[in-house]
Parts: structure tokens; sequence; C-alpha cells
């Protein structure tokens, strides 16, 4: 495995606040504000999904989440229909299907599915791990994350037709037919998928936006593993990042707090929607309440667009991500889009033309 430096000529790039390698994308996880309903904010994720296309994103992900209130994202696959039918030019996926939850075949189906009324938008991230506690798993009839290793051989199997002779599934004819799969990126929160990633030639999506693990040795375990695929000639790195952007560091932090609130929620056992940033300014943290919100303080990016962009920058290129995405969630619907138009803004991506989001296909 190589040694863990920094390639100079990217650090010079980056130290002068050039990054056009860095590509941009987006993470939406649907939240559910309080005093709003889990359908008001799948309805808003069609905005969102058209403020991210707009604004010059690279991909847009949808997660699956199962028994959470301020998550709405638990059927990432439609999500994914309805937000690539509402925009032209960003590519839209999974971030991710959670295999234990599903059986092979029906994934293979679902995202040919997709990729046959939307070709070459859309990608397909995989995760080893549920996505809820255990009773909502067992009612999903969710299998053992050991089993993670030989129903993603399956998946493999029924899309390239490689079940050995004699195999009861050999025989199956996968519908439908003469498309395939869109490009899989594993995801991984500690490095324990990022070898098995890198052997199959998959992309490598590290979830730096909830794990305080540093990407940097999942990464490099990823690439000293790699082996070339169709879809991935090379490694390619994607890095998420919990990020609020906003005019001020006052109005930045404030809005912070409701994630940081639910964060502590999470931690306590209390699952509710997501609180108000003034519900949270209100809330009687205790001590050790302060010590949880600090830890997920060092995960999150908070802060105006230039301190918001450095930051994404330095962490990028202390595990050399070829791509960082971002999620951002807030109570207000109109400060996350505001959040994501001024992030694209300070990195000033590229906002395309009508012409070129009607007819680019960016990969």
């Amino acid at each position: 495995m190589r040694p863990l430096t920094l390639d100079r000529a990217r650090w010079a790039s980056i130290s002068s606040g050039m990054s056009d390698n860095l590509k941009l994308s987006v993470l939406d996880l649907a939240p559910v504000p309080e005093g709003t309903s889990a359908a008001d904010a799948l309805r808003a994720t069609a905005a969102f999904a058209e403020a991210a296309d707009r604004f010059g994103y690279h991909r847009l992900w949808y997660a699956e989440h199962h028994g959470i209130p301020n998550i709405a994202s638990a059927s990432p696959e439609v999500l994914i229909g309805h937000a690539a039918e509402r925009t032209r030019r960003i590519r839209v996926g999974s971030g991710g299907v959670m295999l234990p939850n599903h059986v092979p075949l029906r994934v293979v189906e679902t995202y040919r599915t997709l990729e046959a009324l939307y070709p070459g938008r859309i990608d397909l991230g995989i995760g080893r791990a549920g996505g809820s506690d255990s009773r909502t798993l067992s009612a999903l009839k969710a299998v053992d994350g050991g089993q993670f290793a030989q129903q993603m051989a399956e998946l493999i199997a029924f899309e390239t037709g490689g079940f050995p002779d004699g195999h009861p599934y050999q025989a199956i004819e996968v519908v439908p037919g003469e498309v395939s799969l869109p490009p899989i990126w594993l995801l991984g929160s500690s490095g324990a998928s990022a070898e098995f990633s890198g052997l199959n030639g998959f992309g490598y999506a590290f979830a730096g936006h909830f794990s305080p693990a540093p990407a940097a040795p999942a990464f490099q375990a990823y690439r000293h593993a790699f082996k070339p695929s169709d879809d991935f000639p090379g490694p390619k790195t994607l890095l998420c990042l919990a990020a609020i952007c906003a005019p001020s560091e006052e109005e930045a932090a404030y809005l912070a707090g409701s994630m940081e609130l639910a964060w502590l929620r999470l931690r306590q056992g209390g699952l509710r929607k997501l609180a108000s940033p003034q519900e949270a300014a209100d809330y009687a943290f205790t001590p050790q309440d302060h010590a949880t919100v600090e830890a997920y303080r060092r995960i999150a990016i908070t802060g105006t667009p230039d301190k918001v962009r450095r930051e994404i920058e330095a962490r990028a290129v202390a595990c050399d991500a070829d791509e960082v995405m971002v999620t951002t969630n807030v109570w207000d619907p109109e400060a996350r889009v505001r959040s994501l138009d001024l992030l694209a803004r300070a990195f000033d991506l590229p906002r395309p033309s009508r012409a070129a989001v009607e007819t680019q296909l960016a990969w």
C-alpha cells in the first residue's frame, strides 16, 4: 500500500483556490422538518433536484433509511425516477441501496429499468448495512450482513449471466433485457468495504457525513486493491460531507442547530422530525449533551461559502478524493436550496445553458 502522502501539484492548486478537477455532487436525505409532513418533504425533493441540476452539480443521490421520522427517503429508486424526469443533465442515483433489505434480482430489474428510461444518467450505489434498527430490519426481512458478499456475487451474476452450469438461476431471463446496470458504487464508513470495492472494479464512496473515521486509509486500501472494469477503467473515490452555507457565520451556526439537536436525539434514542433552529437554540443542553454536539461539529462543515469551500477542499486533498458529495439538512427548505446555491457559486460551478441542459449527459 502506498504511503499517506498528498499530491503536491494538487495541493498547490487547492491552496491557491483552484479546484477545477474536484467534482461536486449532492446527497438528498429528504429531511422532514417539524411542522411539516413526510409527503411535504418528498414533494420538496423535486425542487431540490431541479436546483442541483441548474446550479451545475455533477450527480444527485438518494439514501435508503427506514423508521426514521426526520428522513423520508425510504425508497430511493422512486425518488431517482422522479428527479430524473424533472432534470436533464445531472446524474441521479442511490446512495444507496441497502442490499441486505433486497433480493439481488429485484435490484437488477429496478436499476436496469431506470437506466433504460434515463440512459447514461443513473448510478447504483450499494451499501452493506440495513439502514435502520433491528426491529424494522426484521420487518423488512433483511438478511444477515455476513451474506453481503454472496448477495453481491448473485447480483453481478444476474447482470453478466455468470451463473455456473446447473445453477437453478442460470436460465432466468432478466427483464428488461438488452440494458446494462448503471455504474456500481460501493458505500462505506469505516473502510471495511474498500478492498471489496476495489477488487470488483466499483467506484467507492466514503460516508464522511456521519463517520468520524478518516477517509484516507479506506481510499488507499481501495486504490491498492483496484482492478479495472468497463465502468471504471481507473479508481474513483467520492467523499460525502455534511455542509451548511449561509451569508454569515452566525446564520450558518443558527441553521446548523437543527442537525446538532437531531444528532443528539438519535444517540439518545429519541427519534423525531427535524427541529426548527429556534427550538434547537432554546434547548437546554447538559454538559454531556454539549460533548455529543461537539463531536458532530467536528464532522460537519458550517459557515460562509468561502469558509465551507476551503474546508471541503482541505478534506478532499487530505484523502485525495476525486469527488465530494455534500448533504445539507436544515429545517427551512428554502435555506437548503440557498445553501446549495451559495456553495455552487463558491466553487464557481459552471451553470449549464439551456441547450446544454437538454443535450449533455455528464459522466
